[in-house]
């Protein structure tokens, strides 16, 4: 159900490594619950994250949610599609939904603590019962 290129964290945002930094995204399920999405706050570029620290947030028509950083790293673009479009993240949110990206740091258990796409897959699952 989810990219298997990917891992997942607990809050329900997504990160992929590709090449020497880290995409991040919400996962289609948060996206979901959330429904239409209006606004998108992310932090600056420069900023540096904690893995689990405060990334930005989402404002749909039902609530404003938190977005937390599933690995930490220091902000070195913001999707400024999403900014200006932010339905992008209910359209695409694995694709073109993306909300930052992260230099990825020599921590790499950050990444690894995170959930794969099956373990995530039965998180969801349990969460909706």
């Amino acid at each position: 159900m989810n990219p298997s290129d990917r891992k997942y964290s607990k809050d329900h945002e997504w990160a992929q490594i590709v090449g020497n930094e880290v995409i991040v995204g919400i996962t289609d399920f948060a996206q979901q619950q959330l429904g239409d999405i209006v606004y998108v706050d992310l932090p600056e570029v420069g900023s540096n994250l904690d893995q689990s620290s405060k990334l930005g947030e989402v404002e749909s028509v039902k609530a404003v949610s938190d977005i937390f950083s599933p690995v930490g790293g220091k902000v070195i673009e913001v999707n400024q599609a999403v900014i200006d479009s932010p339905e992008l993240v209910n359209q695409d949110p694995s694709g073109s939904g993306w909300l930052v990206k992260l230099a990825l740091r020599d921590e790499s258990s950050d990444f690894n603590s995170l959930l794969t796409s099956e373990e995530y897959d039965e998180l969801i699952e349990n969460e909706a019962h």
